[in-house]
């Protein structure tokens, strides 16, 4: 048979039956909808969380602190050392004292900590209101930058208004005379506000390294970020700082991880809006041997004018193909419309409470290209047993149904 009559014929049911076809193209298609829609939720939820990491220089850095153990100490040789280290391309430290922080007469406890900008580049360190430090602010004198839960000390719920004020610290150092005597360091001056940082849950100032260093003799490091030039160099230089005995943590680890946790969760999503796409496959396959009862008589005709068995065959199957493949761009339609218009609600809504823009719903155009594929393959599969059924009807029986 031609190409072009397999074509012709295997598209006349939207000639002579257009309702039914319509009807389960329509069936087809709310089921895979559910699946775009279920997935899609997946991919957005995937995306929110994974959009909080800084990728880059993040995803090539450590986090290297001391155990205790050994009287390991990050001290300014340690981080010279770890600049060293083969397959090491930078270290940033950061130093970090309990403190007291006052704002317009009100007092608070706080960490104070000081850092260079690639140590914030390194750890990932951004801003939700206001700027982070950059390599330009290297040598900022009278500038820092607050995590939200300070503001919640002073009762601040607007960050934007924050950025701009001033504040003042008292450093609490332990004396080095061997008892647990506290000294306090007053920083006669004031800090204006440059960023809100996005640490939630932590009472933490963050000033440039150089200009708290100023204040106090620093001799010791809470943390060093350790960037490692490449990706594949990075378990090496994990392990040995760990052999070493320092703690490590990488943020590749922790992005690697909530990616097989998403997986799961798309897979679990997936299967329920595979139950949807399941009965609207039986729907079709129905469909379809309803079809060959109704062309019975029409076979034996065309099977003793000439027509091969195949040609029989291949005739329902590409009809079943077609039907499939509409449902599949249907729900891909429908899907996307719904996710879409959601995505957008939120974002209004959003918008009108002074909340944060996100799109809830994601979808990835493999994954939509993958869902038009497997719609045809499903339509491949329920047309497949009515199409052997077809191909093997005897001629004569075939024209004295009724």
């Amino acid at each position: 048979m031609r190409l072009r009559d397999l074509a012709q014929l295997s598209t006349r049911a939207f000639k002579t039956n257009p309702l039914r076809t319509w009807l389960t193209i329509l069936g087809m298609g709310v089921g895979t909808g559910a699946v775009v829609v279920l997935v899609g939720l997946g991919f957005g939820l995937q995306q929110i969380i994974l959009e909080q990491i800084v990728f880059g220089e993040t995803l090539l850095s450590l986090g290297v602190s001391s155990t205790g153990a050994q009287n390991l100490r990050l001290t300014p040789e340690t981080v010279t050392k770890f600049k060293e280290m083969d397959n090491v391309l930078d270290a940033a430290p950061l130093a970090r004292f309990p403190a007291l922080i006052t704002y317009k007469g009100l007092t608070g406890n706080v960490f104070v900590q000081g850092a260079e900008p690639p140590y914030l580049r390194y750890a990932g360190v951004t801003a939700q209101a206001g700027d982070v430090f950059t390599d330009e602010d290297a040598g900022d004198q009278n500038s820092v930058m607050l995590s939200p839960a300070v503001l919640k000390l002073f009762g601040i719920e607007d960050l934007d208004s924050f950025i701009g004020e001033k504040v003042k610290f008292r450093i609490l150092v332990p004396a080095n005379d061997g008892t647990d005597t506290i000294n306090e360091v007053v920083i006669d001056k004031e800090y204006v506000v440059k960023g809100i940082t996005k640490e939630e849950g932590v009472l933490n100032a963050l000033m440039m390294l150089p200009e708290l260093r100023s204040h106090l003799g620093i001799e010791e490091f809470e943390r060093v970020q350790v960037r490692v030039e490449s990706n594949e160099f990075l378990n090496t230089v994990e392990d040995a700082l760990i052999e070493d005995g320092y703690r490590v943590t990488a943020l590749s680890k922790t992005v690697e991880q909530a990616s097989k946790i998403f997986q799961g969760v798309q897979v679990v999503l997936a299967t329920f809006g595979g139950i949807a796409l399941l009965v609207s496959a039986i729907g079709m396959f129905n469909t379809m041997t309803v079809t060959l009862l109704e062309r019975t008589k029409e076979i034996g005709i065309m099977r003793t004018i000439g027509a091969a068995p195949a040609d029989i065959k291949w005739l329902f199957v590409s009809e079943s193909i077609i039907v499939g493949f509409l449902g599949g761009l249907s729900g891909i339609l429908m899907g996307v419309t719904l996710g879409l218009v959601v995505n957008l609600l939120l974002n209004l809504a959003a918008s009108q409470f002074g909340g944060q823009s996100v799109n809830l719903f994601s979808f990835p155009m493999w994954f939509l290209v993958f869902i038009a594929l497997f719609s045809a393959t499903v339509g491949y599969l329920t047309g497949i047993f009515p199409a052997r059924r077809a191909a093997t009807l005897n001629p004569l029986d075939a024209i004295r149904y009724e």
